[in-house]
């Protein structure tokens, strides 16, 4: 709202080049504040803006820009002024913009880095898209394990004044190798006295990441142990840097974006709705359109088969709606929250035997709840005349009822076990997405219902 009433006053002291009135109007924003302040500007305005804006600013500000409008704005400035900004970044947002951008720019953006910091992006990029070792920040603060407080306390100042901006609520403690042996509460050591050894400080819990793992491991261990940041360790227990929770939030909504647009039926998008382009929207969607499709085609062939008792009763085809929607429902609703389960961690692939014993009891309960609703209506309609069923309307009801029964029962089933066969192959589970196994359940609803209705119905209808 507040950027919305500046908006104005901004372009026009841009117009007027008025760059001192600029630099204490945005002086007075936090850097959050100003990066959607400066996101209503078109691409060339905000670069002014950021050119005045010293250096240390700037850079807090960029890093609370949106990636995909940061990589506008990488064309937008001039080289030098974006070497200023990439140096300056945080060395895990810095490799957040990079794995986006193509090779040819990264490596040009790489360039303009100074020797330590490109060092230290290379090596993060270095690690796989998708790992620890891709999201953690090497400003961290290490202690020796032999130290007193008031060393440490010592090496916290000196660190302060050389390096800047460094994670500070937990200090690590390594050995002469450089592993992790342990970590001690800033709060433990300010309050400490200063000849006290840090190894009487140590909190005993290991809760380091391996830098090789994937960045969903880390959403987890923020979740069990409820810190703000993480050590990261390679396999010899090195300690190489932290990662902290802003970084796993982001990994955590675009990981439950992404799932739930797989669940929707379609490949999940690479950039914000409004800002991808409308054909690569389209590809991504129609290729489980036609797989959906195909899959529909198989209902109208068992459709066909049936053909014959489709004539015969063709009351039958009057429930056929209730039928499919109901077993898809069931479907819908099982692989929802075992893909839910498995992403969270609340159901393991091991748990196969008791979900699959759980959704038969629940099918059957569902089933069942179902399907005397179903015979009740046909019963009562029959009863009051607002329906003529014929003289064999008990039989068609009972059809109906058990129908129900043996479909949403094979829907859960289908539902539930589906991700599971998905995880087994190593395969992302949320591509046993909603639509899909609806599209499944409607082709054996199919067969379900018929041959039920076969059974019950033979010598009578049929």
């Amino acid at each position: 709202m507040i950027g919305a009433l500046l908006l104005p006053e901004l372009k026009e002291l841009i117009r007027q080049r008025d760059f001192a009135q600029l630099r204490e109007i945005l002086s007075e924003f936090h850097p959050p504040d100003l990066a959607e302040v400066l996101g209503d500007l078109e691409p060339a305005d905000t670069a002014i803006l950021l050119r005045i804006l010293p250096k240390e600013l700037a850079a807090e500000v960029f890093e609370y820009i949106p990636l995909a409008a940061q990589e506008v704005l990488l064309h937008a400035l001039g080289d030098a002024d974006v070497a200023k900004i990439l140096n300056e970044l945080e060395a895990d947002d810095r490799t957040a913009l990079l794995e986006e951008l193509p090779a040819k720019v990264t490596q040009k953006l790489l360039g303009l880095l100074s020797p330590a910091e490109r060092k230290v992006a290379s090596q993060l990029l270095g690690y796989p898209k998708g790992s620890v070792g891709r999201r953690m920040t090497p400003d961290y603060v290490a202690i020796d394990h032999t130290w007193t407080i008031a060393e440490v306390l010592s090496h916290l100042r000196e660190g302060a004044r050389q390096r800047g901006r460094m994670v500070l609520n937990q200090l690590y403690v390594v050995d002469n190798a450089g592993r992790l042996v342990d970590w001690v509460r800033l709060q433990s050591v300010v309050t400490a006295d200063l000849e006290r050894p840090v190894a009487e400080l140590f909190e005993g819990i290991d809760l380091s990441l391996k830098a090789s793992e994937d960045q969903e491991t880390a959403v987890g261990a923020f979740q069990k142990y409820d810190v703000t940041v993480l050590p990261v360790t390679d396999t010899m227990g090195v300690l190489l840097g932290v990662v902290t929770v802003d970084d796993v939030l982001d990994v955590a909504e675009k990981e439950s974006t992404e799932d739930i647009q797989k669940l929707g039926g379609m490949e999940a998008l690479d950039a914000p709705y409004l800002q991808i382009g409308l054909f690569s929207m389209v590809k991504k969607r129609a290729g489980w359109l036609a797989v959906l499709f195909l899959g529909e085609m198989l209902t109208a062939t068992a459709m066909g088969h049936f053909e014959d008792e489709i004539s015969k009763a063709v009351v039958l085809s009057i429930f056929l709606p209730l039928i499919i929607s109901s077993g898809g429902n069931s479907g819908s609703q099982a692989t929802s929250l075992i893909i839910r389960s498995l992403a969270v961690g609340d159901v393991a692939l091991s748990d196969w035997w008791r979900v699959l014993r759980r959704e038969v009891v629940a099918g059957l309960l569902l089933g069942g709840t179902l399907a005397v609703l179903g015979f009740s209506r046909i019963w009562i309609w029959q009863l009051l005349g607002f329906q003529d069923y014929g003289i064999h309307h008990g039989l068609i009801a009972a059809t109906v009822a058990t129908s129900l029964v043996g479909v949403i029962l094979f829907g859960s089933l289908a539902g539930a076990m589906l991700p599971f066969l998905l995880r087994a192959c190593r395969l992302d589970p949320a591509v046993a997405s909603a639509p899909l196994v609806a599209t499944l359940v409607d082709v054996t609803g199919l067969v379900i219902y018929f041959t039920i209705a076969f059974q019950i119905l033979k010598g009578t209808l049929l």
